[in-house]
């Protein structure tokens, strides 16, 4: 069994998918268009939502998620999800919240936690949350 995310966004996801190979290192191993599927009579779709992304599969060396341009007029709220990304070398810890905070909004600093770790949170400008903790060398967990 796997567990693996699944993101919707507002009509932007290729970019979001190019802006997270910059962060990441990963690369879009699959990717479908609205366009490409059979068309549905009972939902039809409008021609602007053709190059919209169906379904995407990224893949990094490290990790994956599927990722979608949500359903023209569907919405997505706020949900209480935010992607995790544990590490063990500062240094990529610091370069990797640096980037996913680019145009973004810093919650908490990636700075020294009672628990032995560097530790942030952000929401990226594509609006997904976002938490770095850094095991530092040595130290325990509690």
């Amino acid at each position: 069994m796997e567990l693996q995310p699944y993101l919707f966004f507002r009509g932007n996801c290729e970019e979001a998918l190019d802006f997270y190979k910059r962060i990441f290192g990963g690369e879009v191993t699959q990717l479908s268009r609205f366009k490409d599927a059979p068309p549905d009579p009972e939902h039809p779709r409008s021609p602007a939502d053709d190059q919209r992304i169906m379904h995407a599969t990224f893949t990094s060396p490290d990790f994956s998620f599927m990722a979608s341009d949500a359903q023209p007029g569907k919405e997505y709220g706020e949900g209480p999800i935010s992607l995790s990304i544990g590490l063990s070398d500062v240094k990529v810890a610091q370069r990797l919240f640096d980037g996913l905070a680019q145009g973004g909004n810093v919650e908490m600093p990636l700075s020294d936690m009672f628990w032995g770790a560097k530790f942030g949170m952000l929401t990226d400008k594509f609006g997904i949350d976002w938490m770095v903790n850094c095991q530092l060398e040595g130290a325990s967990v509690n």
